[in-house]
């Protein structure tokens, strides 16, 4: 098997992973997908050329065994919630700064040359959120790297897409929520498909002018998030007032639903939403077209969305 066309897919059993390694293999690759737990990954063994391993990443002697053969990484793994700390917490750091630490050494001792790495649009060292802070210090390490490695840096709007975290949330909300108190409400995003940001993935492994790209993703249109709540109450036909709150009162709704096992909403997304999360340069690299949110979120929070749903998961199997 040509090494170049194996790829390990960390955090590839994730919501985007799964987009992620089902284009990989539609494009011909063996995908190699490490998970602390197989049965998070068992979506996958659909795929026939997806090769799933129970390993920790963070344990030298697994990842040399996970790079045996390995033509090029790619890095999915963010986490959106920690405990506080500074500059960040320490999930974050672990997450987003030892995590690509770790995958740029065992790339240079295993003579493994490309590394996509999926950071997030926002990304600053000196960002008002841990989460913006801990991505832009894993862009650093990757910058950082030895010349040996061809790295490329993409950087997402808020994704969206069938079982997303985002307007499945608010859906959720919308549909008990009598009012809506809305911290945020008038950050801007410009959120992408899941489907196109894997593409991209796929697109830079065989992309010479992808080797040094840093560059965002994002969609074609820029919403307000009180815009995307209306948008998503719409779709599912219950649409509470919605009530901007200062971020204040955001921060002590936040601190309760931190309380939670797993919190929707965190201080640290509030934080997030001082600044806006648009990008200024094209939405999609390569002159690709990004799909509007309009044309895909109906399929999944519209009238009837399991009969929906099934239709974009055949279609995904087969493609």
């Amino acid at each position: 098997m040509d090494r170049s066309k194996v790829i390990l897919a960390v955090g590839g059993s994730g919501y985007v992973g799964h987009s992620v390694v089902a284009q990989l293999v539609a494009a011909g690759y063996r995908v190699r997908v490490p998970t602390r737990h197989r049965h998070r990954a068992r979506h996958l063994l659909l795929l026939p050329t997806v090769e799933v391993i129970e390993a920790d990443v963070f344990d030298e002697g697994e990842l040399r065994g996970l790079m045996d053969g390995v033509g090029a990484v790619v890095n999915l793994v963010g986490v959106l919630h920690s405990r506080p700390g500074t500059p960040y917490g320490p999930a974050f750091e672990r997450a987003h700064v030892l995590l690509p630490a770790r995958l740029v050494a065992a790339c240079q001792r295993h003579g493994v040359r490309r590394l996509v790495h999926i950071s997030a649009l926002g990304a600053d060292a000196s960002g008002p959120s841990e989460y913006q802070r801990s991505k832009a210090a894993g862009e650093t390490v990757i910058r950082n790297a030895d010349p040996s490695l061809d790295w490329t840096i993409l950087r997402p709007s808020v994704i969206f897409g069938q079982d997303d975290s985002f307007l499945n949330l608010f859906a959720g909300l919308v549909r008990i929520a009598p009012v809506m108190p809305l911290g945020g409400a008038a950050c801007r995003f410009q959120p992408v498909w899941v489907e196109d940001v894997a593409k991209v993935v796929v697109a830079c492994l065989d992309r010479a002018d992808a080797i040094g790209l840093c560059c965002d993703l994002a969609g074609p249109g820029v919403y307000t998030l009180a815009d995307l709540v209306r948008y998503v109450g719409r779709l599912v036909g219950h649409r509470p007032p919605i009530i901007p709150i200062p971020e204040g009162l955001a921060m002590l709704q936040a601190r309760l639903l931190e309380l939670a096992p797993n919190p929707m909403m965190s201080r640290d997304n509030v934080r997030s939403m001082r600044v806006d999360n648009i990008t200024e340069g094209p939405p999609l690299p390569f002159g690709m077209t990004p799909t509007p949110l309009e044309a895909v979120a109906p399929n999944y929070l519209g009238p009837h969305p399991g009969r929906r749903r099934f239709v974009v998961n055949r279609r995904r199997l087969v493609r």
